[in-house]
């Protein structure tokens, strides 16, 4: 099987590969390339490119994916970050503009790209993270040390809410100030939103953690568990932000009219597909 058979960029990928056997960047391949491959980066290359050739994905293979400005460090522990997670940072980073020192939640952290995204962006932003996956966690905490951003975001082990109060309570205690569970400027995610049964869950993102990309009812379970138990948490006159699936706007947006929200708007990415959907959130 060539490359060809399960990448749409079989050349970059090779080349991806080989500069990462040769411990160098892939400006090196162009410009040296003459220089031999010897036999123990050929073996790295050839156990590198079989894994491709079963569809495994390359930044788990190099082991680190750009996202925004950074550079993160990716495992099987973590979902791959996406270029069009990063419609969700720049709408972010637009509804917290003219708020001084915000308080943002990501919920389902990850590697940490959104929240350090946006704190790098935002240096007097408050950031908590949270993910269910102590491997993950481990994951985000190292991405904030790579990138300079150490201390800049509080990661938190919760599924979901479920310790986000106390989380809150401890913070504020650290902090001297007084504990108030709503008090988020903004709250973000990009939760599991594919259906348990979809194909595309046998191809190549089979590799990546299944509970980080799968919710039940058709894949709408955990969006409707955030959209719901976000209220408690928003301050009033305050956004919450939702990445979801291809299909999913509609459903979304009927989720926030169920539980309130106002000014209610999807967002399409590069590609021209509904990605990710806001609600305003406005009562006490």
């Amino acid at each position: 099987m060539a490359l060809s058979d399960i990448s749409d960029t079989p050349a970059l990928d090779a080349e991806i590969l080989l500069a990462y056997c040769l411990k160098q960047n892939q400006t090196y391949l162009h410009t040296w390339p003459e220089k031999k491959v010897d036999e123990a980066q050929q073996v790295c290359f050839r156990r590198l490119l079989d894994k491709r050739l079963d569809d495994y994905p390359i930044a788990y293979l190099v082991g680190e994916k750009p996202f925004w400005t950074l550079d993160l460090d990716v495992t099987p522990d973590v979902l791959i970050p996406r270029p069009e997670t990063e419609l969700l940072v720049e709408t972010a980073l637009e509804k917290i503009d003219p708020i001084k020192n915000p308080r943002i939640l990501d919920l389902g952290t990850g590697s940490g790209a959104i929240a350090l995204a946006i704190a790098y962006e935002r240096p007097d932003a408050h950031i908590i993270a949270c993910d269910s996956s102590k491997e993950a966690l481990k994951i985000a905490k190292q991405n904030s040390i790579r990138n300079n951003l150490e201390g800049r975001v509080d990661f938190i082990q919760s599924n979901w809410f479920s310790t986000i109060t106390d989380a809150i309570a401890t913070i504020a205690n650290a902090e001297n100030r007084e504990n108030n569970k709503q008090q988020f400027d903004l709250i973000v995610s990009n939760p599991p939103y594919i259906a348990p049964d979809d194909p595309h869950l046998l191809k190549s993102i089979r590799h990546e953690p299944q509970s980080a990309l799968a919710a039940e009812n058709n894949g709408m379970a955990d969006i409707e568990i955030i959209i719901k138990d976000s209220r408690a948490f928003l301050k009033p006159q305050s956004y919450l932000i939702i990445e979801h699936g291809y299909n999913q706007a509609e459903l979304t947006q009927q989720l926030f009219a169920q539980h309130n929200y106002s000014a209610i708007q999807s967002k399409q990415d590069l590609n021209k597909i509904p990605r990710i959907t806001m609600g305003y959130w406005v009562y006490c």
